[in-house]
């Protein structure tokens, strides 16, 4: 297969597998939203989830977005050295991006900053966001598409803390910004939290964070401890789907840290809404590839 046709087909294929994003829910998050269902005892929010479910149905039957606001596209890369196209693909992302924008049909999310124009095929300046990993000694592409809605996007924040503050002080930091800002972003959430020494490394960490399974945990106990206490104590919030109240305020919270300084805890949030709209997907170098979030889907 030549270059340009090899381009093309890659295009294709990732342009599909984003719009079916917006579609359908990963598998991982049409389970744990079953599972909230099924344990919640509020006539309220039973009804709630069988909307979302019935939702989810209807997005499934017609073929459409699950959700009016498809988001600005981002995408995570793991890439390695040696795939053999990987310095065309930042080319076949934006082409991606436009395809999916068709297909979906996408909204037109992506408006230029200052200029206030909206470019009707949600590319733009540094739109679709791509964040890098070079992976040496291989040669396939792993990745993370991450539809970023308003709602979902609108708890994001991320402060340094004061030596002091400990990690008391990263569990009040979660604590205070969804109390304050959660609700607007349709519960139950996944969230994700990133402790690192400055505010754009973990705030970089908390969306990394995002992309892991609901059921994830991290690998270190301690941190995986902090996991456990988090979700429990968001959940005593009984902020409920879709803020009616409720048992659950969250699918549960995954940490993503990296060594800091001394001296300061950077602290980082970022939210997935109940209609967490993200998908994995690895291409290997013959470009055979492998969907991991998504059970089903059909190139």
């Amino acid at each position: 297969m030549d270059k340009a046709t090899a381009v093309a087909d890659l295009t294709d294929l990732l342009a599909k597998f984003t719009s079916h994003i917006g579609k359908r829910l990963p598998t991982d998050v049409s389970q744990k939203l079953g599972e909230l269902r099924e344990k919640e005892v509020n006539f309220l929010a039973k009804e709630v989830y069988e909307s979302m479910r019935a939702n989810q149905d209807a997005a499934d039957k017609l073929d459409r977005p699950s959700c009016q606001d498809t988001g600005v596209i981002q995408y995570f890369l793991q890439a390695g050295a040696n795939f053999p196209l990987l310095g065309e693909l930042e080319e076949i992302l934006q082409g991606a991006t436009a395809g999916a924008t068709r297909m979906g049909p996408l909204r037109h999310n992506a408006v230029e900053t200052f200029e206030e124009k909206n470019t009707g095929t949600n590319t733009g300046s540094k739109i679709p966001w791509l964040d890098w990993e070079i992976v040496p000694n291989c040669d396939s592409v792993t990745i993370d598409v991450y539809m970023a809605g308003g709602g979902c996007t609108l708890p994001g924040k991320a402060t340094v803390l004061m030596p002091g503050q400990g990690y008391e002080g990263v569990a009040e930091f979660v604590f205070d910004v969804i109390t304050s800002r959660g609700v607007n972003a349709c519960p139950p959430l996944l969230v994700g939290v990133g402790v690192s020494t400055s505010a754009e490394t973990a705030a970089r960490l908390s969306k990394k964070a995002i992309l892991r399974p609901v059921n994830a945990r991290n690998a270190n106990e301690k941190a995986a401890l902090m996991e456990d206490l988090l979700t429990e104590g968001l959940n005593e919030l009984g902020l409920g789907p879709q803020g009616l109240t409720g048992n659950n305020s969250v699918m549960g919270v995954n940490i993503e840290s990296s060594a800091r300084h001394p001296s300061t805890i950077g602290v980082a949030v970022s939210t997935g809404c109940w209609a967490h709209r993200r998908g994995r997907i690895k291409i290997n170098a013959d470009l055979t590839h492998e969907v991991i979030s998504h059970k089903g889907f059909q190139s």
